[in-house]
């Protein structure tokens, strides 16, 4: 890839009553599409970084594939107008995908990708696999605090998202960052598959609100714990509930308000945490 994340442009700072000029860096979005078989599935406005891992995720989250083993390749191609992600999946699942198509009633745009039905924008997720993963609030502090630490592009521009996964007692083993907040769990999720980092042993993290799309995501990727900086949506809960998915929000430090399956919060107050190795 040779497009920048970001770029300065020049603007006009009025503060105090005084107007300076100067540059402030600004993050670049790129119109990409996501292509299987030669048909475009998805155009979405990204950030044009780790996308072989949106790509994947997308793919994954979608529910176009089941494992990150059914996509056999991904090309990227810059384009004038933007980039074309081309992926190319394996037989029985590009048949599979082929027929989806074609009970398909209209185009498809981004947001709630591919969805053919009211029915399918509400679709009830995956109910995550049993799992012993246990937070404290010592832990839900330490990974949202690794997670603001861990955003070089925000850090740069002030006007990005990240999603990241948390393990206890590892830290942030997996960090992406977007001008989309679902284009950034995406880009996790296909970060944590085609590192063969299963998102059942830990805690997806958003900086966002959590909305419908971003609990079937994160239902999709297995993770029992989702935490985010703002609060949820009613319908989000719902999904959250139905999918056994402990939803976390509102994470101020160890001030935080638990909205469903709360058994998955302890009351430890030992830290026990090492430093993150983000990846």
């Amino acid at each position: 890839m040779t497009q920048k994340t970001h770029h300065p442009v020049a603007r006009i700072a009025h503060r105090l009553g005084t107007a300076r000029p100067g540059e402030r860096d600004l993050p670049e979005e790129t119109a990409v599409a996501l292509t299987y078989g030669g048909t475009t599935q998805a155009v979405m406005m990204a950030t044009p970084a780790d996308l072989v891992d949106f790509a994947v995720g997308f793919t994954l989250t979608e529910g176009i594939v089941d494992t990150a083993e059914a996509i056999d390749a991904v090309d990227i191609v810059e384009l004038e107008d933007g980039i074309d992600v081309q992926i190319m999946l394996a037989e029985e699942a590009d048949e599979k995908l082929a027929e989806r198509r074609r009970h398909l009633a209209g185009p498809v745009g981004c947001g709630l990708c591919g969805i053919e039905s009211l029915e399918g924008a509400v679709r009830q997720p995956p109910v995550v696999p049993a799992s012993d993963l246990t937070l404290s609030p010592a832990d839900i502090a330490r990974a949202m605090g690794a997670l603001s630490r861990a955003q070089p592009l925000h850090a740069a521009t002030r006007a990005v998202h990240a999603a990241g996964l948390y393990a206890p007692g590892e830290g942030l083993v997996a960090v992406r960052e977007d001008v989309g907040r679902h284009n950034a769990l995406d880009k996790l999720v296909g970060a944590l598959a085609r590192r063969a980092i299963p998102a059942t042993e830990g805690a997806i993290v958003l900086t966002s609100r959590v909305s419908v799309e971003m609990v079937q995501k994160a239902a999709a990727a297995g993770s029992p714990i989702l935490l985010a900086v703002s609060a949820p949506t009613a319908l989000a809960v719902r999904m959250a509930e139905a999918a056994g998915i402990t939803l976390v929000a509102v994470v101020r430090d160890r001030d935080f308000e638990v909205f469903t399956h709360p058994e998955r919060i302890t009351d430890g107050t030992v830290d026990t945490g090492k430093v993150s190795h983000v990846a």
